[in-house]
């Protein structure tokens, strides 16, 4: 749905991806609950709509529709750092494990969604869902370390 502004009619819409410092996983129940709650209000004040989000052990996934008068830097930068003050004044047990005021680290990840919005979708909602399937122990590469992963291909395309 495109949206106006006085001058403007839009639709820009971005799939952002940005982590905790070291990729730690601590974004895990209430925080998980509290960091959703906070990038929801945080946008709420900008105007900007949250299309679907994902927090994670160790990333957070969201996509959004960013008003054309803000930049994706500075909106990220503004989720990150209110977020931050945020999430250390409510958890002040996290200071000690992040030095500073730094809770996410420096980069982030950001695409446009054009007309795959659909797929972005449900790759956020199924992001949980591929995490601890990635995470998964492979038990069959086991039972012979000295055999590689194409041998044991083989071996079953065989049987």
């Amino acid at each position: 749905m495109k949206k106006t502004l006085a001058h403007t009619v839009w639709e820009c819409k971005y799939h952002i991806v940005w982590v905790p410092k070291n990729r730690r996983k601590v974004i895990y129940g209430n925080l998980r609950k509290d960091v959703g709650q906070i990038l929801r209000k945080l946008c709420d004040y900008k105007q900007i709509e949250v299309i679907e989000g994902t927090a994670c052990a160790d990333h957070i996934h969201i996509c959004l529709s960013i008003p054309p008068k803000f930049s994706v830097s500075t909106i990220v930068g503004y989720l990150k750092g209110k977020s931050t003050m945020i999430l250390f004044e409510k958890y002040s047990c996290l200071r000690r494990n992040f030095r500073g005021h730094h809770f996410w680290a420096r980069g982030y990840y950001v695409s446009t969604v054009g007309l795959d919005e659909q797929k972005v979708r449900n790759y956020i909602k199924n992001q949980q869902e591929r995490d601890s399937v990635d995470s998964r122990y492979d038990t069959d590469l086991v039972k012979d370390p000295f055999k590689g992963a194409s041998s044991l291909l083989s071996e079953q395309k065989e049987k």
